[in-house]
């Protein structure tokens, strides 16, 4: 049984190591494609909560600075909208942040 050819040990068989070959090529275009799909949307999610977390407190300034001058208030209504629209976009980031994790 020793020198029995059908219980020999199998050598390395060219057709797996070719598929082992193609398998890594795929991988490797797979995962420059998703690398290249991925990296504007990070990007513009960035660029989408920088200008909330701006744009939100500004606009509260402006509308506030405005109604303050109506009513000869100043500056309480400027800082209650302000306050109030830092923590709308405060929520709003937050939201964004479940939305882009699904």
């Amino acid at each position: 049984m020793a020198n029995d050819p059908d219980n020999a040990p199998i050598g390395e068989d060219p057709k797996l190591e070719s598929l082992e070959d193609r398998i890594a090529a795929a991988r490797k275009t797979e995962d420059e494609r998703i690398a290249k799909e991925h990296a504007p949307v990070v990007k513009a999610i960035g660029m989408q909560v920088i200008s909330t977390m701006v744009g939100y407190p500004l606009g509260g300034i402006v509308v506030g600075f405005v109604l303050d001058k109506v009513f000869h208030t100043a500056p309480w209504i400027m800082l209650g909208l302000m306050f109030a629209a830092f923590a709308g976009a405060c929520l709003h980031v937050v939201q964004m942040n479940k939305d882009s994790a699904k």
